[in-house]
């Protein structure tokens, strides 16, 4: 893989592309931005299980969807839908309609609730992780930009053990770097120096 020079003239890790502008706004404003908001926490570990065997543009590109079909991500109202109303999720071309993806949604928001009363945020517990500063790993290309390591193994593990699912090591780590937990801009990207 090879950064991309965008329309705009600037180099990324990905985006830019005519007809991918969306992705480089996704790449310039988001990916490795720290977020300690637990909405978006939540929304980023649903869109990143549904990725699992996807292209991260797809979920990107169904972003909305996922938004309408899952109550904006509130995660309350996400632990409260029915089976009735996971199973017209199915129907709905606007997310990827893979049942156990789908159902995995409420299964993993009832144990993200369970999590924020045990440590009164999902972002305490998981920045707790890294004592509450980003890792900066400065990736001089993208060879050394591992799909795993010890940090996303705990983590999944850690998931796993309260009854998540879609949540293994590699999605856990493309979840990290997503959510600025892991800065992982590779050396030329012009986001590379912040």
């Amino acid at each position: 893989m090879e950064l991309v020079t965008g329309t705009d003239g600037k180099a990324r890790c990905f985006g830019g592309q005519p007809g991918k502008e969306f992705y480089a706004r996704y790449h310039d404003e988001e990916w490795g931005v720290p977020v300690h908001d637990d909405r978006t926490l939540f929304e980023f570990l649903i869109l990143e299980g549904a990725q699992a065997g996807l292209s991260w543009e797809t979920i990107l590109r169904k972003r909305d969807g996922y938004r309408a079909a899952f109550h904006g991500f509130d995660v309350e109202r996400v632990a409260a839908m029915t089976d009735e109303e996971l199973e017209a999720l199915r129907e709905d071309d606007g997310i990827v309609r893979n049942k156990l993806k789908i159902y995995s949604a409420r299964k993993n928001a009832i144990a993200f609730i369970a999590m924020q009363e045990e440590y009164g945020s999902f972002a305490a517990w998981l920045w707790d992780h890294v004592d509450g500063e980003p890792l900066i790993n400065r990736p001089q290309n993208f060879a050394d930009v591992p799909v795993s390591t010890p940090l996303s193994d705990t983590i999944s593990k850690a998931l796993k053990k309260r009854g998540m699912s879609f949540v293994g090591t590699t999605i856990i780590y493309a979840y990290l770097q997503a959510v600025g937990v892991v800065n992982d801009h590779v050396k030329g990207c012009w986001r590379y120096p912040e």
